[in-house]
């Protein structure tokens, strides 16, 4: 049965310990699972028209253009924003010409927690504690690094990350010195993610 990641977050939180993942796609975040198809929340040319605004955005990696980041920014339950990682060719196994239904491969809810980064790690904490029960054989990570988008070194990432078999949850608050922030229009936040082997695997030039 799935499990509900919005409602960590809300006053009706429907969660035991008896309960555990078997399978990252067993977590929905705002109702929407790794698996799911992107056509069932977007249209076709609005994929099309983010995989065309955002293909520079890996330029860093050694297949920069194999998978896509896809937003979508509406009036959620819980989060501000989620954002998806699809393959982004025609000629692979998730998109064909008769069934082209766009698989998530990885997705993110992000809460928006601007100038209250003690505030995200408060929060971001609680939603651990309920991940390390439901992940009783997971491998958990925590860190804490600069961000390489900004040189100053003054903004900063802190993660806390669940490796469940070959997949990854992710959960991040960043902070952004404040001029930075000012320049590039950012905001600090919360971020969930949940990711497939395959994109943890992409997004670390594996």
């Amino acid at each position: 049965m799935k499990k509900l990641l919005a409602l960590l977050f809300s006053l009706f939180l429907f969660y035991s310990p008896s309960v555990f993942a078997d399978d990252i796609s067993d977590f929905q975040i705002e109702g929407i699972s790794v698996g799911d198809s992107l056509l069932d929340y977007m249209t076709k040319d609005e994929i099309l028209d983010e995989i065309e605004a955002e293909r520079d955005s890996y330029f860093y990696l050694n297949e920069p253009n194999k998978y896509s980041t896809i937003y979508l920014i509406k009036d959620f339950s819980v989060y501000d924003a989620l954002t998806f990682i699809i393959k982004n060719n025609s000629s692979n196994m998730y998109l064909t010409n008769k069934d082209e239904t766009y698989t998530i491969l990885s997705i993110r809810g992000v809460i928006v927690y601007d100038d209250d980064f003690n505030g995200c790690l408060q929060k971001r904490d609680e939603i651990e504690e309920v991940f390390s029960e439901m992940l009783l054989n997971s491998y958990k990570t925590e860190s804490n690094f600069p961000k390489s988008d900004d040189r100053s070194g003054r903004s900063i990432i802190d993660v806390v990350d669940f490796k469940y078999k070959e997949d990854l949850v992710r959960l991040s608050c960043t902070y952004y010195e404040k001029t930075f922030k000012i320049k590039n229009n950012i905001v600090d936040t919360l971020n969930v993610h949940v990711r497939s082997e395959e994109v943890r695997r992409w997004l670390n030039d594996e």
